[in-house]
């Protein structure tokens, strides 16, 4: 484990909200100081020192919650992965929706959230390279986004409404959510443009439809 467990936090008198504990409290501080530093330097240059001094903490309060540096990128990466994943079901889940309306949905849904965490996932993706936990960590997330990718191109060639495209509907689903990755990941290099973001999100759109659907838009 990376996080370091915590006490579970008292419930309110009425019972129908979870308060923040202490501990719920000093994580999170602990992660937002992570995630501002990111902003302006890589892990491997952000000390210690320097996030327990944005978190008002002591050194021994940090390590009660968390093991090292990279503990604290693999909470950051594990909470923005799942946002990852919830903007993928609107695709993935689309029920009745125009295929071509819940790509395009999904997909800037998840530019949205590189903007909002590019930092914390360009860490990430560079991280796999050098830490092992963070590499299973990055490999599950892929096969997770992969094979429900893959499900679901199935699911639309077995309804006929999508095409037969190339055989391997996990190969196709691969190529897609790779070239996903390396897209966003070098869009939020840059500055924040929106038309910039747009245009992404048409053309990510585009491929997508194309070679699933294999229809033009």
């Amino acid at each position: 484990m990376f996080a370091m467990s915590q006490r579970s936090a008292p419930v309110s008198q009425a019972g129908s909200r979870r308060k923040r504990s202490k501990g719920d409290l000093t994580s999170q501080a602990i992660l937002d100081t992570a995630e501002r530093l990111l902003e302006t330097k890589p892990l491997d240059e952000i000390a210690v020192d320097e996030l327990t001094s944005g978190a008002g903490i002591s050194r021994s309060t940090f390590y009660f919650h968390f093991e090292s540096r990279e503990a604290v990128l693999y909470a950051l990466s594990e909470r923005v992965s799942e946002g990852l994943y919830e903007s993928a079901a609107m695709w993935l889940r689309r029920g009745s929706e125009p295929p071509e309306d819940s790509i395009r949905r999904a997909i800037a849904a998840t530019v949205g959230l590189w903007r909002q965490h590019g930092p914390v996932l360009r860490a990430a993706v560079r991280a796999r390279d050098t830490n092992s936990m963070m590499r299973e960590f990055w490999a599950e997330v892929a096969h997770r986004f992969i094979d429900a990718t893959a499900q679901q191109i199935e699911i639309e060639r077995a309804a006929g409404v999508a095409t037969a495209g190339p055989p391997s509907a996990r190969g196709l689903a691969t190529v897609l959510i790779s070239m996903n990755e390396a897209a966003c990941f070098n869009l939020t290099l840059g500055r924040k443009s929106a038309a910039r973001d747009r245009e992404l999100v048409d053309t990510l759109t585009s491929v997508w439809f194309r070679s699933v659907y294999g229809v033009s838009q």
